[in-house]
């Protein structure tokens, strides 16, 4: 190959690489150029407002894992909000929702009544709902340790008397479970200035209750002594699961989420009085009566000493004497 092919081949080869970089450098200039996101600037004095975090229906009694502070655009806060450095959340522990309130709804001075203020045990109940008292004592109160928003179960406890000998039948049963707890004495909050619950002894329980537990609670006293016992958080689950497997509730088909969630919250909150436990005496000890003492059977005749027939008496040496198809017992020295 002579060199002046040599010379073109090179003047060509320069030419298309020049091309080659001249329309790349056309093609990037005219592409949009890249953007990119700046994160928006944290105002240094951004208030923080008082916000649920969950959802509490009406009648919900706040605790310290009701709420907590979060910023807010400062264009949409209102009077009415719970703002960070002016509130004290500690104060509104045991507070009572007066309107429901959604996660992460602003808690607002309107939706909330405070303990001692009028009308708070009416907005604590639910619809349809009693307030009922039952005198404890420590021991049967669970020792202080029940707070109000707690749920127990009632149990009776009473000696049934029958007519035979012995001692009576002492039996204890659990009459009404999954009772809520309003108030213990006055106080419907069981906090402390710090914020934390404060474990005290008291003597009285308000209870959230139907109208019919409410009247049998009312002979229950009458009867027998009463005593709580503390439920725990997770039996409102297993005995919910049982209601909708069994026949006492029925999920309609094709409701919506929103239903259903207002089903499940209610039965949940339901307060019981069937399917309770008893235990008796003999349960505990053997020698105690595991079933009321019989009664002797009453009759009208009467034996030869003029006893009412089913007494047991004193009886001596006694000579029977037939006269015909007549047959006494006559006691030995008697006529």
């Amino acid at each position: 190959m002579d060199a002046k092919k040599i010379v073109l081949l090179v003047g060509a080869l320069i030419v298309a690489i020049t091309t080659a970089l001249l329309a790349r450098s056309m093609l990037s200039s005219s592409s949009a150029p890249q953007v990119n996101a700046a994160s928006m600037p944290v105002e240094a004095n951004q208030p923080h407002v008082l916000v649920a975090t969950k959802a509490m229906p009406v009648g919900t009694i706040l605790d310290a894992e009701s709420f907590r502070f979060q910023p807010w655009p400062k264009d949409l806060v209102e009077q009415a909000y719970y703002l960070k450095g002016e509130s004290d959340p500690a104060k509104l522990a045991g507070s009572v929702v007066r309107n429901a309130i959604t996660a992460g709804q602003p808690l607002t001075q309107g939706s909330l009544i405070k303990p001692g203020d009028r009308g708070f045990l009416a907005a604590a109940l639910g619809p349809g709902m009693r307030a009922v008292t039952v005198p404890v004592s420590a021991q049967s109160s669970v020792a202080g340790f029940v707070f109000p928003g707690d749920r127990i179960d009632l149990v009776l406890t009473q000696s049934v008397s029958g007519g035979g000998e012995g001692d009576p039948l002492k039996v204890s049963e659990t009459i009404l479970r999954n009772l809520r707890v309003l108030a213990t004495d006055q106080r419907m909050d069981a906090m402390g200035e710090d914020g934390k619950p404060v474990v005290r002894t008291y003597s009285n329980v308000t209870l959230e209750v139907t109208p019919k537990i409410a009247e049998k609670i009312a002979v229950a006293q009458t009867v027998g002594s009463l005593s709580l016992s503390l439920r725990s958080i997770a039996d409102n689950a297993a005995e919910l699961d049982a209601a909708i497997a069994g026949a006492d509730q029925d999920l309609p088909d094709g409701a919506s989420p929103n239903a259903e969630k207002k089903m499940i919250a209610s039965l949940q909150a339901r307060p019981l009085d069937r399917g309770g436990t008893y235990s008796t005496g003999a349960d505990v000890s053997r020698y105690q009566r595991s079933s009321v003492p019989a009664k002797p059977q009453q009759s009208a005749s009467t034996d030869p000493n003029g006893a009412p027939a089913g007494t047991v008496a004193f009886r001596g040496p006694t000579i029977r004497v037939a006269r015909g198809t007549n047959v006494t017992d006559v006691p030995v020295g008697g006529k």
